[in-house]
């Protein structure tokens, strides 16, 4: 049984909409939505009124409102992951100082939670909330390669978009990069989904051991050369062991791993 509600269901979409596209004006967000004018102007007249989106500029466009800063700040703290994340994330942000994200999977794309900035002019400019398919830059792939294997399936069987010329499309390719990837802990992206970026991405581990997320740093291939990957890698590693840790994960001891 479906127990949807269908009024509420189009404006939480809509919401979504204005949080991850901000400052469009309502004929965009109602083509983007798949809603005529009206009612789309209707559902943000609602949602402004109880302060979930504010109206700026003429001509008007939408941002987030008051609302949803309170159940962001609420959100980020009572998350486990991203709380204990965090603090982890900014150290290694100011090491590095390139873009820290932390990205989940969801169905089948991977969805920024967590974000620290690079102070760099030259960066690759990003927001929570962002989505892309689950097959493209170094933390989706972290994210596929150790998904379940009905949900590589359903990556690996149908069409994916070509983003840049660097994007892995080709079934045996992204295959084989999925091992690769599974065997060394460790993805890496050469202007996949932004021509000229390069990202690394490690897994995060849940207690069971279970990979729940990727932590990945990202900037221009001017800054992160192909030379100091290794060690953007290790450091990256060690941040990700440590919130793994704080998520009650335990590495194995040596001796235990070498006798498996």
């Amino acid at each position: 049984m479906d127990y949807k509600v269908a009024s509420v269901d189009t404006a939480l979409s809509l919401l979504s909409l204005v949080g991850e596209c901000p400052g469009l004006g309502v004929t965009e967000l109602s083509q983007r939505a798949g809603l005529n004018k009206s009612r789309a102007f209707r559902l943000l007249a609602t949602l402004e009124m109880h302060r979930w989106v504010v109206r700026e500029g003429d001509p008007v466009t939408y941002v987030l409102g008051p609302q949803a800063l309170v159940l962001g700040v609420a959100a980020h703290e009572q998350v486990n992951l991203v709380k204990i994340a965090h603090r982890h994330m900014q150290t290694l942000g100011r090491a590095l100082n390139e873009n820290i994200q932390l990205r989940v999977r969801d169905g089948l794309e991977s969805l920024c939670v967590a974000r620290v900035e690079s102070t760099h002019e030259l960066r690759m400019h990003g927001v929570v909330g962002n989505r892309r398919p689950l097959y493209v830059g170094a933390s989706g792939k972290v994210l596929l390669a150790f998904s379940a294997d009905d949900v590589r399936a359903q990556v690996l069987g149908r069409p994916r978009r070509r983003f840049t010329s660097g994007t892995l499309t080709e079934r045996d390719e992204l295959f084989t990069e999925l091992g690769n990837v599974r065997s060394k802990d460790c993805a890496v992206s050469f202007g996949e989904l932004t021509p000229e970026a390069v990202s690394v991405a490690v897994p995060v581990r849940d207690a069971t051991g279970e990979v729940v997320a990727a932590l990945s740093a990202s900037g221009p291939s001017s800054r992160m050369t192909r030379a100091l990957l290794p060690d953007i890698a290790a450091r990256l590693s060690a941040c990700a062991v440590a919130i793994s840790a704080g998520l009650g994960y335990q590495e194995a001891p040596l001796d235990a791993q070498d006798a498996a």
